[in-house]
């Protein structure tokens, strides 16, 4: 069992310096219609924006003056997180095959593959062979045509490695 020790104080998430949470005294203003307000008082600056209906959000920690914008800030918050998961997004898929894959699960890996190439990702496909199987690289090599033909509509074929049986797929634009 796992004790915990409950005389430490807990860590908070670095709270945003918004509105009455501003240290400093004066700030560079940047208004909701995106227009600069030149150097204002933090209290004045925190007046428009709650006149307006909106936060005060500094946006950037200047030498000395920071940079405030009036945004919603929940909003601000949502397009941050969105940002960060679409660049955090994988943008290469990888598919593992075998040269004597059957029709029905070739089938569901062109299906995935169409999908993944809809939505804008890179795909790989690999072929991996075991044992007696490198006897017969001429079938591995066939099925490496057999998905680039497949795929066609859909992707264009980035780099093709016939040695390490290799193809690389892009969305087609």
């Amino acid at each position: 069992m796992v004790r915990r020790n409950f005389n430490s104080p807990r860590v908070r998430p670095e709270q945003p310096n918004i509105n009455h949470r501003i240290k400093a005294s004066q700030v560079l203003l940047i208004d909701h219609e995106n227009t600069n307000r030149g150097v204002v008082d933090t209290r004045d600056a925190v007046a428009i924006a709650k006149e307006a209906g909106l936060d005060l959000v500094v946006v950037s920690e200047g030498k000395d003056t920071p940079v405030a914008k009036i945004l919603d800030y929940g909003k601000h918050q949502y397009q941050q997180k969105k940002r960060q998961k679409q660049s955090a997004k994988p943008s290469m898929k990888e598919v593992k095959l075998r040269p004597n894959v059957d029709d029905a699960d070739y089938g569901i890996r062109i299906n995935r593959a169409t999908e993944w190439l809809g939505k804008g990702n890179h795909v790989k496909f690999q072929v991996r062979l075991r044992g007696r199987e490198h006897q017969h690289r001429d079938r591995a090599r066939e099925l490496l045509d057999r998905i680039v033909e497949d795929l066609k509509q859909v992707g264009k074929v980035q780099s093709l490695d016939t040695k390490s049986l290799i193809v690389q797929l892009v969305p087609e634009s």
